[in-house]
């Protein structure tokens, strides 16, 4: 799958996700002003609970809306070894046991999933540690983080 491809399905699932982000937060709006779910008593929380609900309904389809418009504005870029590792780069990691993780670096949706099996890529972002100690780096680098107690260890073994 070259970059183009994954871009397009990146934006495609964040589209498919504000769909339904969308959907949930009209159903807990709903709720949460459907008459019969108005309090009878300090006890009966079923509009309050649905309220908040809504709220962080609409909070999630704001970030989703964000990193939508961030991936339809991303410039692809191809990988340049002068600069390292930056935004829009499509990077395969080799853990030490030689396993192997394809990374999408971009400017937002950490942790989106696309694809599947070998074909599959994470998106992450600068902000996160690995992805903070992406950046620069280049093809045949050593990456290590610690997360808590656990040392992890990655060899870049292809930028595009």
């Amino acid at each position: 799958m070259n970059k183009a491809d994954l871009l397009q399905r990146i934006i495609d699932t964040l589209s498919f996700d504000l769909d339904v982000a969308q959907r949930a937060a009209q159903t807990a709006y709903e709720a949460a002003t459907a008459e019969e779910n108005i309090a009878e008593n300090k006890y009966d929380t079923l509009g309050l609970e649905a309220s908040y609900l809504a709220t962080g309904q609409a909070r999630r389809m704001e970030e989703i809306r964000q990193a939508r418009a961030a991936f339809q504005q991303l410039v692809l870029r191809d990988y340049d070894p002068a600069r390292g590792i930056q935004i829009s780069n499509l990077v395969t990691l080799e853990a030490e046991n030689g396993s192997c993780q394809r990374l999408f670096l971009g400017p937002e949706g950490a942790g989106l999933k696309i694809g599947q099996g070998e074909q599959l890529v994470t998106v992450i972002t600068p902000r996160s540690p690995l992805g903070q100690r992406l950046l620069g780096k280049g093809e045949d680098d050593e990456v290590s983080l610690d997360l808590g107690a656990k040392h992890q260890s990655f060899v870049v073994i292809e930028v595009s």
